[in-house]
Parts: structure tokens; sequence; C-alpha cells
């Protein structure tokens, strides 16, 4: 059930109320306060803003419950605690923005998270926060003022602001304190925003007696005025402003508070008494020294008042200076003051000065300042006041020198015609000096003798040894200051080797105008000892180059080094001098240096009669211990090639201008060799054969592949080697470098002049051509490349050769493809019946072939032994040969059977493959084994025929049957007796004999070169379509049948 009596509080939080307005860059704060929470419970504050262009977007600022809770547009002024929340109590807060951006402006929320367990009130709270221009300007010119005492002050502050919003203004004068500048500022005077002038304590009085007033004198200008200024009122004033709005919950808030520049008052007091002090650096001094006294008047508003200074020493007037500053002087310091020795004048409006320049034993005692002002009283008389200071006392020792002298030289040890110079240096001197410089040898046993001296006043006078020497320039003296002395001897010689001694000699002034004369006081010297090292001593010539070898076209230095270093009172002239190399000099210059160039001891530059190339030049490097002659040689060519040596001739400038030769030196030789180039000549060498057949074109290329130069030039040199093994290889020919051909030996020899053919198709690449190749021609060919190149002097010179590979060409004749049908057969005839006798050639080795044809027979030994004779016991013969020109027997046989009207050969070449032979009447004795010999010939490049290969047919086994014999089997067996029986009649003769006068005078006019090689006629051709021709590249089709000739 419910528990009565018990009440239960709602939670409220409250927010400043709003709208808050507020300048931009003002520290702004928002409280946030909650109510009606569980007791004991720390509330947590969050605070967020919602942009007015964003009603509904919230934008977290910061939180005392989470440290990183702020978006990211705030995230960074809220870790560099620009933005931070101050917790007053646990239930109260404020929101602090140092530094407000116009950015800032919207509505800004307060939200309490819950800590009661259950949801009861309200938890956030929001105000309006609107961020406007700062317009306050405050403005008062930055001075500093001089008052007196009892004097009035007017200071003017100009404050305007041009805000829209309805705002007051408060504005006041402060006061800070120089003295103490942590100390907080005095309110003098304030115009509150509610127009009430209110005065801080001190001056509450002064302001209510009139003296301190604050007016508003225009719509922004506020003006202070004191009255009887006090010495209080000195420090720094300055108007500071600032700008109210009211809050909507009533109250005041100021936006904005700012400055003025500051002003600085200073107020003199009004009071009229002085005092006098004299001060003086010490009391006691030597003779000889300066001695100041300053009488320093301490009073107010001494520029405005009239004083006069007077010097008493012991009772004896020194000087008086009035108000008008000319000073008078006593009696006993007229001279001196005329002299310079004195000087009395008035530095400043409160300081006098009293100054004696030279003491002397008698300025020594009382030194006192008198002050005398003078006033007008109101009744126009004037009433003198008169101070003393107390009593300087002044000691004055005599006398006593006590200068140190110190001798120093620029070197101990001088390089002949170099500068000695001598520093004289004298320490704690009080009078003017005179100085002694002497010299005398080292061991300071000889006569001493006087360089130069100066007096007091600084005249130079030189010694009798040194005045005709010193007339030149060579020796200067000078008085550097007052206690520094100089000597130098320029041009230093072997004589000025030995100790100096420089005397110095301090003197004081005695006595008074016009009877003064000098004392001397002091005398001191020191001595240095000068060694003077001659030239001759350290004078050395070596020569060098870092390229003792060089290459066509290079460049190369060579360098002489003459020790020490150069001295134009010194100089040295050098000489390059050059011996070309033995193998390219003349007979009669063997051996013998000539001038190349020489420096001269001015400087110049003299060619000899040897000159170099055009490209040589010359040039002198300096440095502190030696000299470089530099002898430069670009494009060095052969005649650069040689010994060079430098020589070097040492002078002495006298000081009367006139040389004189010390010594000569000569440098090491130095060997140059100029050489060729590294050749970098590469051809390629890659190893190869090549098959051709006769009358092929054969081409051979010779690659260079990398050469030394872009502008080498090439000679090609072709060989070839015999595959027969000769002992040498042949040159074919030869290309200069100029394009010009020259043929070898072996070219001639083998008729190759015409067949050979050279081409060069780019500047890297040649080929040799064999147009008609022979099987002579096979060998290994390879070029030979010459390098040449031009050298500096425009010679043409061989660098290096190289070979190229080999290429193995094999010239072939054509493939044996010949083939003759090889199928044996068997023929059976009967007596007086026709044989016939195929010969076919299926395959040929080229189409240019022509064949020679012959039938041969194989006949048994003993015909009539039954048994099968062997093979070696035939006996071959020929029965009928065509040769490769279509002469009948020019084959390789000659038939033992005369050719004649009765032959009973029948010939026939019905295609080119296919040859026949016809055998008519066929008789017992023609049984065999017969078989045809085919001959290929082929056409050589050289027009001549040869025998390519041979080829046999298979055989063709004939039997002949023979018949019974009887008076007309052996009548008809006997064509000759058949003829005769039957046809010997003369009519049938002499038709007979007309028609073979007929064909025998046709064969004669058709060809005469049927005429067989043994002289006997020819057989009849019988076929009408004979087609021959010698152009007619294959054997007419013949065929031979009997008939009859002469």
């Amino acid at each position: 059930g419910a528990i009565t009596g018990v009440t239960v509080a709602q939670r409220v939080v409250m927010v400043q109320a709003g709208p808050l307005i507020r300048t931009e860059g003002s520290h702004v704060t928002i409280w946030c306060n909650v109510t009606g929470y569980k007791e004991g419970v720390e509330q947590d504050f969050e605070w967020s803003m919602y942009l007015p262009t964003a009603a509904d977007r919230e934008i977290r600022i910061v939180s005392t419950a989470e440290p990183n809770y702020a978006y990211a547009v705030y995230a960074q002024r809220v870790n560099s605690k620009e933005i931070y929340v101050e917790r007053l109590s646990g239930d109260s807060a404020v929101l602090h923005i140092t530094k407000v951006q116009a950015k800032d402006q919207g509505l800004f929320e307060c939200y309490t998270p819950n800590t009661d367990g259950r949801y009861l009130g309200s938890y956030s709270a929001r105000t309006n926060l609107t961020v406007i221009a700062d317009s306050l300007t405050v403005t008062a010119p930055a001075q500093t003022l001089s008052k007196v005492e009892g004097d009035t002050l007017q200071l003017t502050c100009e404050v305007s602001r041009t805000t829209l919003q309805h705002t007051h203004l408060s504005v006041g004068w402060y006061l800070r304190s120089p003295e103490d500048a942590a100390a907080p500022p005095q309110e003098l005077v304030t115009l509150s925003r509610d127009f009430v002038l209110r005065s801080g304590g001190p001056y509450r009085q002064r302001m209510a007696a009139g003296d301190l007033r604050l007016d508003k004198t225009s719509a922004t200008a506020y003006r202070l005025t004191i009255h009887k200024l006090q010495p209080v009122d000195q420090g720094l004033l300055y108007c500071q402003a600032a700008e109210w709005i009211q809050d909507a919950d009533g109250s005041w808030f100021a936006m904005t508070r700012k400055q003025s520049e500051k002003t600085q008052l200073r107020i003199q007091p009004t009071d009229r008494d002085f005092s006098i002090q004299v001060s003086t650096e010490r009391r006691s001094f030597t003779a000889g020294e300066p001695l100041e006294l300053r009488c320093t008047i301490e009073a107010q508003n001494v520029p405005e008042r009239f004083f006069s200074v007077s010097w008493v020493f012991s009772s004896s007037p020194v000087a008086v200076v009035g108000p008008s500053a000319v000073p008078v002087l006593g009696p006993d310091y007229v001279a001196r003051e005329a002299a310079g020795h004195m000087t009395v004048r008035k530095e400043s409006a409160n300081v006098h000065l009293l100054k004696l320049q030279h003491l002397r034993p008698e300025d020594a005692g009382k030194y006192i300042c008198r002050v005398t002002e003078r006033e007008k009283t109101p009744t126009g008389d004037f009433i003198d006041r008169s101070k003393r200071s107390r009593n300087v006392q002044i000691t004055v020792q005599p006398l006593k020198s006590n200068i140190t002298v110190a001798l120093s030289s620029n070197s101990s040890e001088v390089l002949e015609g170099d500068v000695i110079q001598l520093t004289c240096s004298v320490y704690t001197t009080t009078g003017p000096l005179s100085v002694v410089w002497q010299w005398t040898d080292k061991q300071a046993t000889g006569t001493v003798q006087e360089v130069a001296s100066v007096d007091r006043e600084g005249t130079v006078w030189h010694g009798p040894v040194y005045k005709e020497r010193s007339s030149y320039g060579e020796i200067r003296v000078e008085k550097m200051q007052s206690d520094t002395f100089s000597l130098s001897l320029y041009n230093a010689l072997p004589g000025d080797e030995g100790q100096y001694r420089c005397t110095a000699t301090e003197w004081l002034q005695a006595g008074t105008e016009p009877e003064l004369t000098w004392e001397k006081i002091g005398e001191k010297w020191a001595t240095k000892t000068v060694t003077v090292k001659t030239v001759e001593s350290s004078f050395m010539v070596s020569a060098s180059s870092r390229t003792p070898s060089v290459t066509f076209g290079d460049s190369f230095d060579l360098l002489c080094l003459v020790k020490p270093r150069h001295n134009p009172r010194v100089p040295t002239s050098v000489t390059w001098r050059f011996m070309p190399a033995s193998k390219e000099a003349d007979s009669e210059d063997q051996g013998e240096f000539k001038d190349l160039v020489t420096f001269t001891r001015e400087g110049t530059l003299q060619w000899g009669e040897q000159l170099l190339g055009l490209g040589t030049r010359t040039t002198v490097d300096r440095s502190h211990s030696n000299t470089n002659f530099r002898l430069s040689v670009t494009r060095a060519g052969r005649r650069e090639a040689g010994k060079y040596q430098c020589t070097a001739v040492l002078w002495r400038r006298n000081y009367n201008n006139s040389w004189s030769r010390v010594a000569n030196r000569t440098s090491n030789l130095l060997g140059i060799s100029v050489l060729q180039p590294e050749s970098k000549l590469r051809v390629q060498k890659t190893n190869q054969s090549r098959v051709y057949l006769e009358d092929s074109r054969v081409r051979i290329n010779c690659s260079i592949s990398s050469q030394t130069n872009q502008d080498s030039q090439h000679a090609v040199l072709w060989y070839v080697r015999r595959a027969t093994g000769s002992e040498a290889d042949e040159l074919l020919l030869r290309i200069e470098r100029s394009g010009a051909f020259e043929y070898g030996a072996y070219a001639d020899e083998e008729r190759l002049r015409r067949r050979v053919q050279a081409e060069r198709l780019s500047p890297r690449l040649y080929v040799l051509t064999l147009n008609r190749a022979e099987t002579s021609d096979s060998g290994t060919y390879y070029c030979l490349v010459e390098e040449w190149m031009s050298d500096p002097d425009g010679a043409w010179y061989r660098l290096s050769r190289d070979s190229s590979g080999f290429t193995q060409v094999s010239v072939r004749q054509p493939e044996v493809r010949l083939q003759v049908e090889e199928q044996e057969s068997n023929v059976t005839v009967e007596e007086s019946g026709s044989i016939r006798l195929g010969c076919s050639i299926p395959s040929q080795s080229s189409r240019d072939s022509r064949f020679s044809v012959s039938w041969y027979v194989e006949r048994p030994e003993d015909e009539d032994d039954g048994d099968q004779p062997a093979e070696e016991d035939r006996e071959r013969e020929c029965v009928f040969s065509i040769g490769h020109d279509a002469v009948f027997g020019n084959g390789n046989c000659s038939p033992r059977d005369e050719v004649g009207p009765n032959s009973r050969l029948q010939f026939e070449r019905t295609t080119s493959e296919l040859y026949s032979l016809t055998i008519q009447g066929a008789r017992p004795t023609d049984a065999g084994r017969y078989y045809c010999h085919v001959e290929e010939w082929l056409l050589n490049p050289r027009n001549a025929w040869y025998r390519l290969t041979t080829n046999n047919s298979g055989f063709t086994f004939v039997n002949v049957l023979q018949q019974a014999s009887t008076v007309q089997s052996v009548v008809c067996s006997n064509e000759s007796l058949f003829y005769f029986v039957f046809f010997y009649p003369f009519p049938i003769f002499g038709i007979l004999l007309i028609a073979v006068l007929l064909v025998r005078y046709k064969g004669r006019s058709n060809s005469k070169s049927q005429e067989g090689k043994n002289g006997a006629p020819l057989l009849w051709i019988k076929e009408p379509h004979l087609s021959y021709s010698p152009t007619c590249l294959d054997p007419p089709a013949l065929s031979l049948h009997p008939g009859s000739v002469d």
C-alpha cells in the first residue's frame, strides 16, 4: 500500500534567463542550477547548443561527467580550456566561454542526467545567447608631461560605440604608481553607467574641494581636470571605459572594458635649496697624467635658476663660470689654457668640468668648488646665496718612466725578396716617445748600424748606410700610433739577415712658456733576430705528368713545379724544351733539345723555334708554396711524342731596378709516348656452312659489329682456302678504304675476275658475290678487315686488323637421280622375225640433262654347250650407241657391225625418256642377254659437257627359233641373194638406183653433221616427222630403217 505523509520532490533545472547579449571576444558565463533531486547525490551538467539555422540539431559542448563529450567543432576549444564548466556546488555550475565567437550565437541548453531512479520534473533548461560585434573605442594620446607642484593638469579621453542595442557607458580615470607596477591602480574619478560621479578614497576630499573634476565636453569627449598638482599625482594616468547591458533578469553586465594609452606625469617639487658635490676618479696621480674634476649642483629646476661656479686651488682662483657659461681664468692658468693643457666647461645644466691635461708636481693640493645662486626678490632686489664643496686633496708624484718595449716580426725566417716587417710596441707611456732602429749581425759581434729613427714629433731619419736604399722605397718607417712603431724592409736581401734592435726613449716637457725644455725620463729596448732564407737555397725545379702515355687525339698536361713560391722581387723565367722521339726526328736533330715556350720574368710568353700542334697552350698557377707552370697539349699526335724538360732561371731585382741572375735549374726528363688508340674493331665471327648447286649465286657477308671511332675507315680483303688443302689462303679481292678494287692473283688464275663481285651495302656491311658457281669454287671463305684512322696531323694509319668467321662453301653437282628401268624380260622370236628392245628412263637428275644410250648383248662363249655359262664367261658386245649430242655411234662404245644400207637396226625415241631399238631379220646368232647402258650428261658453267652418272637397265633374254633349211629358206634367209635372184634385172636395178640417188641427194642437203666419226655413212632416217634443231634441249626422236647409201 502507499505510504502516506511522504512527499516526492519534483526536479527543476534553471538556467540564466535570456536573451544574453554579449560582445565578440568577451568572457561569457551562463549559470545553471538543479533542485528537487534526491539529497546527497552530486549532479552532473551537460551543455549543448542549437544554431539558429538548425534549431533541431544538437551540438554537444562540454560535460562534467564525460571528458570526450564535445563534438569536433568544440573539441579543440574545450581541450585548450577556452570553454570549461566551473562547479559552484553539487547542484550548481557555471559555463565559461573565455573568448566568445560569432559562431557561438544560438540556443544553449543545460541538461542534468537523472540520478533519482525515476523521471519526474524537468531535466534541462535553455537560454538564448546573442553575439554582437565589439564597437567600443577608448582613445587618449600617449604622452609624457612634466609639471611643477601646484600646476593644473587637463587630460581628454574619447569614448564611443556603435552598438544597436541599448547600452550604458561608464568612464573613469586611473593612476598607476611608477614605483610599484604590481600595485593596483588608484581610482581618481569615475562617471558610472547611471551618470553618477564618484571618486577614490584619497581623492574624495579634493573632488569635494573642487580640485578634481570630470566633465563631458561632447558626445564622446570626457575631460579630467586636476588643480593644485601634488607630488603624489606623479605616475601613469589612463582612461578606462566599460559598455554595460541589462540582462533579462534586470541585472547589468559589463560586456567590454577597454583602456586608453597612458600619459606619464612628472611633478617637480617646489624646494629652492641646492647642494654641491665634487667628484674625481682618483686622487693620487703621476706627473703628466690628466686630472678631471666635476662639480655637480643638486637642485630642482636648475635650468630656470641662475648659478655661478668658481674653481679654487689652494686659495688661488683657477676659473669662474657664470650663468652665461663663459669661463674667466685666473692669471696663472691663461697660458696653460692657451696651450691646450687645460679645459673649463659646463657639461650640462648642473655639471661643470675642470680638466688639467698634464699634471705637474706643483699641481698637488686642495681643490674646491664654490656655487653662488642669485635670486630676485618681489621688491626687485637680488639676493646671492653661496655654498662651497668639501676639499678635494690631489697628490702628484714625480714622473718615473715605467715603459716596456716589445719587438715582434711577421716571421723569424723570411724568404729572400719578401718583406721584413718589425713592430715595436711601447707600453705604460706617459710622455712622448722617440725610437731608434738598429741592425747588427746574428752574433751581435759586428758593427751596429743605424737603420732609421723617429723623433718626438714623428719625423723619420734614415741612417747613412740605408739612405740610398730608402730613397727607392725599399725601407719604410711608420709611427702607427703614439706608442707603436714599425720598420719594413722590402725585397729582403741575404745581407738583411741579423739582429734588429728597437730603442724607445720617453720624454717629459718641463718649464713654462716660453722656457720649455724636454727631459728624458726613461729608455728601454728590445731585440729580434731575423733569418733571410735565400731563394737559391730552396730553388727547385721538377717536371711531372699524370699521363706519360696518351693516345692519338688525347690531351696531356706537363707540370713544371718551381719552388719557392713566386716573388716579384725574385722572379723566375721558365722554359719548356722538347726533343722529338728518335724515330720521328730528323737525323741531324737527334738528341738535341729545342725551346718550345718561355715564361719570362716579366710574365710574358715567348714561343721558341720548335712548335707543337695548334692546340698547345700554357698556364701559370701560383700557390703559397710554389709556382706551377703548366704546358697543355691537345689533340696529341706523333710529333708531340718525345722528351720534355723545363729549365728555370732565378733573377733578383735590385733596389735600383737592375736585374741579377742568381741561379738556374734543370728539371728531370719527361718521356711522353703518343700511342695509337686501343682498337675496338670487332668483326662477326659466326662460322657457317653453305651448300650451293652449280651455276647458282653465292653471297657471303662481312659484318663489322664495332669500331674504334665513328670516323674510322675500313679496307676489306676477301680470302679463300681451298678444300684440297693448299698451303696458303688465296687473296680474292681487296677493297681499299677509298673504295678502290684490287683483284688478287688467284682471281686471275681461276678466271674469277668476271664472276666475283664485291659490294658495300652500309659502312659496316660488306658482301662478296660469286656468280655462276663452279665446283672448283668450293672452299672456306672469310674477310679480313683493316681499320684505318686519321692521326691529329691528318695522316692515315692502320690501327688494327680482324678477321671474320669462316663460311664453308660447298658447290655441288646436281644430285644423282638417274633411274633406268631394271625389270627383266624374256623375248622369243622366230628366225627372221623382229626383236624390239626398250630403254625407259623414269627419273633424271636435271631437266637440262642429255643422255648417251648404248645397247649391249652378252652371248655365251660356247653356243653348243647346253649348260648356262658363268657370268664372267660372257662376252659383251656393243650393238648400238647414240651420244648425248644425238650423233649415232658417238656413245660410249662403237658397234662391231658396219652401219650401212643393209643394217638390220632400227632406233626410235618416242619421248625424251623412252628409247627403243629394233633388230629386224632375227638370226640365231642374235640370241643373248641384252641391256641398255645410259650416261647422263650436263653442261657446266664453263659451257663444257661432263658426264654426271651412268646406269644400266634390266636384262632382256632373247631366244631365236631356227627353221628347217630348204632352197627357198636359204634364198629367203639371204636377203642379198634374194634380191640378186629376183630383182637383178636392169629395169628394176635402174629404178632402185634412181631412188637411192634421190634419197642420197636429200640427205646430204639436210645435214652434213650426221656423218660418223669414223667416216662411215649414216643410216637412212625413216620417220618423216623428225624434229631437231641446235637449240632444242631434248635429243630428237629418231627411227632407223634399213636403206642404202653411197
